[in-house]
């Protein structure tokens, strides 16, 4: 009830009497809330109204601006950071938050500060669009950065108390480790997550968070970029209590007990206990350079971190704030950096598809029917289970139903063992899905997802059966990974309602989610498959109807390169290794293997009448295939591995199959080197997603990007292989590629638009930004 007497207090008497507005604005036609409005200070009054409060006490009170409220409850006073949707430090922030500081410490009547986020978080970071103007000197950064804030706030003579909801990630957990205390709901989250970004934490987060939590788990949260949660946050002394109840009042009842309590306040900079000694530090500075060379290869800004870390056990506290300060400048203007920038924002640019109206209907998805139990359809099944949709998952025999049920179910069991899930939520996911032999359950459900065998006989029979089993609104989507949409939907009296949906193996793993829009498929269909993906976790990224779309399109001609490379002279394994030390996730060797040699092979078929005839092709598929070395799956593809081992082991039979193929091909084997290996199959991506783009196949260069680096393992450091290749310079790759069409034929002829661009000295960025332009009209 304190929270609407308080409300109904705001809006019926302060608002309108300009003695009173929060704002110090005059009441009637200026007042925003009387326009109609809820004011920023209005909504900041109105979130902290948790429970009784001297309304007396708000009187005169003004925010330091728009983004930063202030108020006094008691002695008290409340900052709130306003700035929604993620309180992001924004200009204007920090600058409120230290008037509030300065306030504070100036005023005799407040015994101490409580700093707290308004909306849903407290403070989840810096605004990124800052990083990019610092660089391009837009915006000039202070040397001191933030730090110019947090030693106000941390030599304030009076306890101040960060109130933690939602995320403290970046500098919002550096702004809370400058105060005095910090107490935190349990569901909070806190993190260091700048490697993310290609840099590191830049305002005394690696020379506080050892001071806080030690040494090795400063070293992981700074060098991973990977958050903890609130009671493991309080075991390491990150936070210092967790809040049950309202975290406000209980921030402000923390507070009070500091005062009461009058004891020296703990100030971050001056602790040293966890520090530890040189010995111990040494070693595990070392083991985690070793464990960031193996699991961030190629990226500088991991081990970066774990320097600026080291500094903090080594030098007094202002000199590793210094010297933090200048790594992170390097590694701000690293191409590291820009790359990773790059893909930050594209994968949220993903979301806001040309064409699509913003107010487009979009149908609320409450059920799914999945049809097929398989390795894909059971993945798909955990997929909108975890987002606490119900499935209807179908098969066609029991034997097939029984075995699909029973890998969601071993599936689920792993996360609880390893810790990742709790027994009840497995519990509850498993009951979300009805598994059925037949249709009867899919005659409600909004969307149905089918992942049966890649044939598009088989495809079409089922498309048929769906329209007659589910209501004419529910969206059919398809999980092929290569045919033809329209096809497929022209099995149906409902071709508007037909999509594809490729979700990428394993389903419940793999970010991804092809979106493929069909000639028919409505602005409705679309917009909910967009949003849809989201609810799902997935990134959804909407792609045209072509021959493997734009992933597996691409693919194609990365997977023939390497073919033709190891024909040429190299082997699977000196590709691989060229390709995973280029930063690759997997090479296309171990990539196949992992998939299937079968369904590279049955791909292979399907695809011929697209080859050009006379077309130089490679026999090495074909041979594995008929050998029976399809993977992983038999033990033996283009690698062999020992019994229950992922272990790639080269194997001497294959080399004898590449001999033969480049024999028969009257191909004299030569040497090869990891240069050639890398350009040859990364420009061959290239020059493949730009004819792509130049055929409306892929709206913008930066959505190919986003589809190779959460679908196919390629580097967020090198930004997407068009971010890679505008790095590199398009005349430089445009100019390689002319070398191999001079070497290899009509197959490496460059695109036009690559052409285009190059001449023009313009990048892939440039193109996007100016297609966006022409759309919008500008």
């Amino acid at each position: 009830m304190a929270r609407e007497r308080f409300a109904t207090y705001i809006s019926t008497t302060l608002a309108a009497n300009s003695r009173d507005c929060l704002r110090g604005g005059q009441g009637g036609e200026t007042c925003l809330w009387q326009g109609g409005a809820e004011c920023a200070a209005y909504a900041a009054a109105k979130a902290v109204a948790l429970f009784p409060i001297n309304l007396l006490l708000l009187r005169g009170s003004t925010p330091m601006n728009d983004l930063v409220q202030f108020i006094t409850v008691d002695e008290i006073a409340v900052i709130t950071i306003n700035n929604p949707p993620v309180n992001a430090l924004s200009p204007g922030v920090p600058e409120g938050i230290a008037a509030a500081i300065q306030k504070i410490s100036g005023d005799d009547n407040i015994k101490a500060g409580v700093l707290i986020g308004g909306g849903r978080t407290f403070i989840a970071g810096a605004d990124i669009n800052q990083f990019g103007k610092m660089v391009s000197g837009e915006v000039k950064r202070d040397p001191a950065g933030l730090n110019v804030l947090l030693t106000p706030i941390e030599q304030c003579s009076k306890p101040i108390v960060a109130a933690i909801h939602g995320t403290a990630f970046g500098g919002g957990l550096e702004i809370s480790m400058a105060c005095h205390a910090r107490v935190a709901v349990a569901g909070a989250q806190v993190g260091q997550p700048e490697v993310k970004l290609g840099i590191i934490p830049g305002a005394g987060g690696t020379q506080r968070l050892p001071r806080l939590a030690g040494v090795p788990k400063a070293v992981e949260m700074c060098a991973t970029g990977d958050p903890i949660k609130a009671p493991e946050a309080h075991k390491l002394g990150i936070i210092d209590s967790i809040i049950e109840g309202d975290l406000l009042e209980g921030a402000i009842a923390y507070a009070r007990d500091l005062v009461a309590k009058g004891e020296p306040l703990r100030r971050t900079c001056d602790l040293t206990e966890k520090l530890g000694d040189e010995k111990t530090n040494s070693m595990i500075f070392a083991m985690a350079r070793q464990m960031a060379a193996k699991k961030a290869k190629g990226m500088m800004s991991p081990l970066r971190a774990i320097d600026a870390v080291e500094a903090a056990t080594k030098l007094p506290f202002d000199e590793g704030i210094k010297r933090e300060g200048e790594i992170f400048t390097e590694c701000l203007r690293s191409p590291e950096s820009s790359a990773m920038i790059h893909v930050f924002f594209g994968e949220r640019a993903v979301s806001k598809v040309p064409g699509i109206p913003a107010d487009a209907p979009i149908k609320d998805i409450k059920s799914v029917g999945v049809l097929g139990g398989g390795t894909m359809g059971g993945g798909i099944a955990m997929v909108y289970a975890n987002a606490g949709i119900p499935v209807v998952l179908k098969e066609t025999k029991q034997e097939f139903l029984d075995r699909g049920m029973g890998i969601i179910e071993g599936n689920y069991a792993a996360r609880v063992k390893k810790g990742r899930m709790t027994q009840d939520k497995m519990d509850a996911n498993m009951a979300l899905i009805t598994p059925t032999l037949d249709y009867a359950g899919f005659a409600d459900v909004d969307i149905v997802v089918e992942a049966v065998f890649e044939d598009m006989e088989i495809k079409k029979s089922v498309f048929a059966e769906l329209d007659k089993a589910t209501r004419p609104d529910c969206i059919l989507a398809s999980n092929t990974s290569t045919l033809d949409v329209d096809q497929i939907a022209a099995a149906t009296s409902r071709p508007q309602q037909v999509i594809g949906h490729h979700f990428f193996s394993p389903a419940n793993v793999m970010r991804l989610l092809e979106i493929v829009r069909g000639s028919e498929s409505s602005d409705e269909v679309i917009a909910t498959s967009l949003k849809l993906s989201r609810k799902l976790r997935k990134v959804g990224v909407l792609v045209g109807n072509c021959p493997g779309f734009v992933g597996n399109r691409m693919i194609g001609i990365y997977s023939r390169e390497a073919q033709f490379l190891v024909e040429e002279g190299a082997t699977p394994a000196q590709v691989d290794k060229a390709l995973e030390d280029f930063g690759m996730a997997m090479g296309p060797f171990r990539m196949s293997d992992l998939a299937g040699v079968d369904v590279s092979w049955r791909v292979k078929q399907g695809n011929q009448h697209l080859i050009p005839s006379g077309q130089r092709q490679s026999s090495i598929v074909d041979k594995l295939y008929e050998a029976g070395r399809y993977g992983q799956k038999t033990s033996k593809g283009w690698y062999r591995y020992e019994e229950g081992s992922r272990n790639a082991i080269p194997d001497d039979e294959v080399l004898k199959m590449i001999d033969a193929s480049a024999a028969e091909a009257g191909i004299t084997r030569r040497e090869v080197s990891d240069e050639e290996i890398v350009e040859r199959l990364v420009y061959g991506l290239v020059n493949e997603g730009a004819k792509i783009l130049d055929e409306g196949f892929a709206a913008r260069a930066v959505d190919i990007d986003i589809i190779y680096i959460f679908g196919y393992g390629f580097p967020p450091f090198r930004g997407g292989p068009m971010w890679h290749a505008s790095a590199v310079g398009l005349q430089k790759v445009a100019d390689r590629i002319a070398e191999f069409e001079k070497e290899h034929g009509e197959m490496w002829k460059c695109s036009e638009l690559l052409s285009r661009l190059a001449a023009e000295g313009k990048t892939f960025e440039q193109f996007d930004k100016e297609k966006t332009e022409q759309l919008a009209g500008v």
